[in-house]
């Protein structure tokens, strides 16, 4: 059986990292006979390539937040999954190319090796001692990683020719670029009820009760679930995590530049070829014929091009006694400096900051808690997991962990408290009757677990318990009939020529509007009805308490040809075919892959897969 490796780009990236020394990607080794974690065909999955390519998944995720990012959180955002699905339709392709018995020679192999950057010494030549270093870190012998690079250059070839020279045709940029670029102006004029005419009527309880009856599902509440859950997170424990005292100490010594801070100064640079010019160019600053900022403008330069920003004595070297001898705004010189002669302008006096151990320990306090919290949160993790297996219940974790329990009745609308977290959400509208509860991970590093007690569909309120709804509902309702009922007649009038300055209306105008637009004071469902009507109509568009008399005066398409010469559109409409391109050869690609999945079937070792993320709790 072959052997599928990660993808070629992603080899690369991980020898040059090896190279550089990071750790980050290095994982254990398997042995004891799992060496697979499943196949495609002929090609199999290497278990230490899952667990590579898992890792490193991990190690971006990490980069990318900032903070530590567990196994749990890894799952919960479906990590594992991704990377299985990525090497399952890398060992697809391979299958097919073998099956196709496509090859590289040799040659080729020696140059895709040899121009490995990871692979390269000083002088930019293939270093072969830095390469069998390399792959000795990552565990790979020469030979084996040179099948992998065949491989995968091979299956580049095939992978190449299904998704290479993919097109898009012009009228369908046209059409996409028309429904993004095209611009709408109109005039318009809102109506509120300090407009009305006539007065508002009085409601009486059969007007409410019609209303009512006619509005039903306004008045009915959505359906609920009714979840027991119990959650946990570093705020809610981090008063009574500890920390040393000798913790906080080492903590403020590493961080020492950040406590203490020399004085300052935000200096600006004009350098001089000689002490000659710059001694002329002081003159004239002394006599007023010119500023710094007309010295530096004189060179050709920006403010920008001589800013040091904020500088120390010492940055300085010779200059840094006169320097910070200056008042904010002098300009002193000329003073010798590593490029030269120059003039130093000191836009800002920043004082010496000094804040001492007693001074900085509540802040590191509260960091050092957090941190610690975050992790005692995540090593939670398994016990509680075990607890769940073992048939404790929701309702126990309270009495055997630092896990807090709750009833929420939760609808989609809802959005306080636990329900506030993404991940509770999901899982709130995807758990069953039935489900287990399961630990999962919340986006600030808490952890979860719900269970579904009873569905309450959804029912009508009674008029009783809503009356002031009602009553509010139908005033409103009954306000945009009474404008609209007034505005009917100007409408009609500006259909037939009017302004709507003879209407006594006050407009506005607006021009530009595109489908993505925002028109500041009007309701949102301004921009979709504008562009759902046709040059010259004359439509109202209700407002929640107002309305509003529209006529749309112009309709601007872009110019979507090929040979447009708008920077802008010229941009845009390179963009839509990239990514109309990108998204066809996409679709390409996964039809190839699931055709060979289909052909070739697909075996996944699950007891595999959970050695691995073993491996990472």
């Amino acid at each position: 059986m072959r052997s599928s490796r990660i993808s070629k780009s992603a080899m690369w990236i991980l020898m040059g990292l090896l190279v550089l020394g990071l750790a980050g990607f290095s994982v254990t080794n398997f042995s004891g006979g799992i060496t697979q974690v499943g196949s495609v065909g002929e090609t199999a999955i290497d278990v230490n390539e899952y667990a590579r390519a898992l890792r490193a998944e991990v190690n971006a995720a990490t980069a990318e937040t900032g903070a530590p990012v567990s196994f749990a959180q890894a799952e919960a955002e479906g990590l594992p999954q991704n990377v299985l699905s990525r090497l399952i339709a890398q060992a697809a392709l391979e299958d097919e190319t073998a099956r196709l018995g496509i090859s590289v020679g040799d040659a080729t192999l020696l140059q895709q090796i040899t121009e490995i950057p990871g692979f390269q010494g000083l002088d930019g030549n293939f270093d072969r001692d830095g390469y069998r270093y390399a792959l000795d870190r990552a565990g790979f012998s020469e030979a084996e990683f040179e099948e992998d690079i065949r491989t995968e250059t091979a299956s580049t070839l095939v992978q190449g020719a299904i998704i290479s020279g993919v097109s898009t045709p012009d009228a369908y940029i046209d059409t996409l670029l028309n429904y993004i670029a095209e611009e709408r102006s109109v005039t318009y004029a809102p109506l509120a009820r300090a407009d009305l005419t006539t007065g508002m009527p009085v409601p009486s309880d059969a007007d409410l009760e019609a209303y009512y009856q006619s509005n039903l599902p306004a008045f009915t509440t959505p359906q609920i679930k009714r979840i027991t859950y119990a959650w946990m997170t570093p705020e809610m424990i981090i008063d009574d995590v500890e920390v040393p005292q000798d913790a906080l100490r080492e903590a403020y010594d590493s961080r020492i530049a950040e406590f203490e801070q020399p004085e300052r100064r935000l200096v600006e640079r004009l350098v001089f070829p000689d002490a000659d010019a710059a001694a002329t160019a002081m003159a004239q600053i002394d006599s007023g014929e010119a500023s710094f900022d007309d010295l530096v403008a004189a060179r050709g330069l920006s403010l920008q091009d001589v800013d040091l920003g904020d500088v120390e004595r010492d940055d300085l070297n010779g200059a840094g006694e006169a320097v910070f001898d200056a008042g904010a705004g002098d300009v002193v010189g000329p003073l010798d400096s590593n490029l030269g002669p120059a003039l130093f302008r000191v836009n800002a006096v920043l004082q010496a900051q000094s804040t001492s151990f007693e001074e900085a320990e509540p802040q590191l306090r509260d960091e050092l808690a957090g941190d610690r919290a975050a992790r005692v949160v995540d090593a939670a993790t398994d016990t509680i997991d075990d607890l769940l297996a073992g048939g404790a219940t929701l309702e126990n974790l309270k009495d055997e962990t630092n896990m807090q329990v709750g009833v929420i009745d939760w609808h989609p609308g809802l959005g306080e408290g636990i329900a506030g977290y993404t991940e509770f959400r999901s899982a709130a509208e995807a758990v069953a009757d039935g489900d287990f509860p399961a630990v999962a991970a919340l986006g600030d590093g808490g952890i979860f677990a719900l269970r579904l007690d009873e569905v309450i569909d959804p029912t009508v309120q009674p008029i009783s318990e809503v009356q002031d709804q009602v009553a509010a509902a139908w005033a409103r309702d009954a306000l945009l009939d009474a404008l609209s009922e007034q505005a009917a007649p100007m409408v009609e009038a500006i259909e037939n020529g009017a302004s709507f300055e003879d209407q006594g209306l006050t407009p506005q105008t607006a021009a530009g509007l595109t489908r993505q637009g925002f028109q500041q004071g009007t309701p949102p469902g301004f921009i979709p009805a504008l562009f759902d009507m046709q040059e010259g109509d004359v439509m109202t568009i209700p407002g929640t308490t107002d309305l509003f008399i529209v006529r749309l005066d112009a309709i601007e398409s872009p110019d979507a040809t090929p040979d447009a010469t708008d920077g802008d559109l010229v941009q845009m409409r390179q963009t839509l075919r990239d990514s109309a391109a990108n998204d066809i050869a996409q679709d390409l690609y996964q039809a190839l892959a699931g055709d060979i999945r289909s052909r070739a079937g697909i075996t996944l070792d699950q007891q595999a897969i959970n050695a691995v993320h073993a491996n990472f709790q």
